[in-house]
Parts: C-alpha cells; sequence; structure tokens
C-alpha cells in the first residue's frame, strides 16, 4: 500500500494546477505517512486501517493535485446537484471523518484498554479536535508560507463558513464510522438467550 500510494503521489506531483499548492498540501499527508511508517512497530494497524488510510491520502492528493476548488469530480457534482461551488474539498473533510476514525479508535484500543463506550467517546472527541486543529494549521500556513495561495490552498471559494462546513462534514463522516463500527460490534457479540 506505501508503494502504491508514493507512486500515485508520485504521479500527480507531475504538472500540478498550482505547483506552490501542490508542495504545501503535500507537507502533512507526507510527515503522517512518515509518521505510520516508522511507528509502525511500536503501534501496528490492521490492514483495513492501512486501507482506509490510503483512500483517505489518495482523495487528499487528488485534491492537492487540481486545488480543491478545481477537482473535475467536484465541478461534475456541482453541475449534477445544482451546487453553487465545488465540493470536492468538503468530501474529502467527510472522508476524513469517515476514513480515519476507524484506525484512531484502533490506536487507542491498543493504547489504552479502554472499554468500547469510551474509545468511541475518545475517537469522537479527538476526530472533532483533528479537524479543528486542520482548519487553524490550514489558515496559519496560507498565512505565513504564501499568502498568495491563501484562497487556494485553504479552498473557501467565498464562503465565509468554509472552516465550520468542513468540520461539519468531517464530524458527520466521523458519526457515520462510529455507527457502522458499533453496529459491526453489536452484531459480533453472541447473543445471549435467558434460561
Amino acid at each position: 500500500m506505501l508503494g502504491g500510494y508514493l507512486i500515485f503521489w508520485a504521479a500527480l506531483g507531475v504538472q500540478p494546477l498550482d505547483s506552490g499548492n501542490w508542495v504545501l498540501a503535500s507537507i502533512l499527508p507526507l510527515t503522517f505517512v512518515g509518521v505510520l511508517l516508522f511507528g509502525r512497530r511500536a503501534l501496528p494497524l490492521s490492514a483495513v486501517s492501512y486501507a482506509l488510510i490510503a483512500g483517505f491520502l489518495a482523495l487528499h492528493t487528488i485534491g492537492a493535485h487540481y486545488t480543491y476548488a478545481r477537482v473535475p469530480m467536484g465541478d461534475w457534482l456541482r453541475t449534477a446537484l445544482g451546487l453553487e461551488r465545488n465540493h470536492f474539498d468538503r468530501v474529502v473533510h467527510f472522508a476524513f471523518g469517515l476514513c480515519l476514525t476507524y484506525p484512531l479508535l484502533e490506536a487507542f484500543r491498543r493504547l489504552t484498554g479502554a472499554g468500547s463506550g469510551f474509545l468511541l467517546y475518545l475517537a469522537l472527541m479527538t476526530q472533532l479536535a483533528l479537524a479543528g486543529v486542520w482548519e487553524i494549521i490550514e489558515s496559519v500556513v496560507a498565512q505565513i508560507a504564501r499568502p498568495d495561495l491563501g484562497t487556494a490552498f485553504v479552498g473557501a471559494q467565498g464562503d465565509p463558513w468554509d472552516a465550520q462546513h468542513d468540520m461539519l462534514a468531517a464530524t458527520i463522516g466521523t458519526a457515520i464510522a462510529l455507527l457502522v463500527i458499533a453496529g459491526l460490534s453489536w452484531r459480533r457479540q453472541p447473543t445471549v438467550t435467558p434460561r
């Protein structure tokens, strides 16, 4: 999976629509991949977790290649659904919640040994915090590193509530992931028949 993602990343790094945006948007995901790589022995995750992470990173890489405001899939959605803007960034924020909740839950399970109810709470609160921190990082990086890229990097597209909408999309993705995980966990538990 790592090799496949790096090949995908390198291929989309060829002639991105905005090379400055590409560089900025690639820093955190590549750092995350490095942390996963070097931490895999201390905190190994399941193949399912790594596949979910790779899926999210692939979506982010597509957004970095085109800039989020100009991803063709987002333009298609805008036309098909009669939207005012390209919502690919919302799709990726939703995928952040949907795809990264299970790996986070798995890591918390191994690190804490907490019960399932508390693990679900930890995952939800951490995802909410990460969604907010990501919006802050985006704005700070855009203002410090390349103020001229601010709008393209953040992807606000004229929406004054962009950060809040992005956090909401991530929260909805997280809630759906937690419901699916809880449902699957509940189905796997043996039923107890009264005597």
